[in-house]
């Protein structure tokens, strides 16, 4: 692929300093065209060895999206979600780390559409599994809600440690600055 354009490394930049997590939605839906898109950035997201180790279920009815909230005690708010994707994943290595990145490529792509999600984990995972028809070889890492904030967000007013705690040049003892 062509590389990124300077213009364009800040909007990447940008959705990932002022993504927030998002747990109240408004009632309306998510464009096709848009659901596409996010579904689209986890899809295109690398994995090791390019195994892809990754199933996106998107739920849309609103029932479904009810029995997720109930099943999902750290993320009841799933049931007022636009939609929400069930991310699961085969029993591999790296299937885990791989899907991760491929939620945060998706989560970060709702964000640039004025979307906001969240992560939520979960146990009850069997229950899921039986809801939405996923076969038992699979594990289900996440549900992943996704809406329009019902509130305003308050963009990048998020507390994070000083870059020096967290990264470090060279050797553990030197803070990066």
């Amino acid at each position: 692929g062509k590389p990124i354009h300077k213009e364009n490394l800040m909007e990447v930049f940008d959705a990932i300093r002022t993504v927030l997590a998002v747990r109240a939605y408004e009632d309306r839906p998510i464009a096709p065209d848009a659901v596409h898109r996010i579904v689209e950035a986890g899809r295109l997201t690398g994995s090791s060895m390019n195994r892809q180790p990754w199933h996106f279920v998107v739920v849309q009815e609103k029932e479904t999206l009810h029995k997720l909230g109930a099943l999902a005690q750290s993320g009841r708010y799933t049931a007022q979600a636009a939609l929400a994707i069930v991310v699961a994943v085969e029993n591999t290595r790296f299937a885990v780390s791989d899907a991760s990145r491929a939620i945060q490529s998706m989560m970060l792509a709702a964000w640039g559409e004025g979307i906001g999600s969240n992560w939520v984990g979960f146990q009850g995972m069997d229950q899921v599994k039986e809801l939405l028809g996923i076969p038992q070889e699979l594990d289900v890492l996440a549900i992943i809600p996704f809406g329009y904030p019902a509130q305003a967000t308050g963009k990048g007013q998020k507390e994070r440690k000083a870059l020096g705690e967290v990264a470090h040049r060279e050797r553990f003892d030197t803070p990066f600055s």
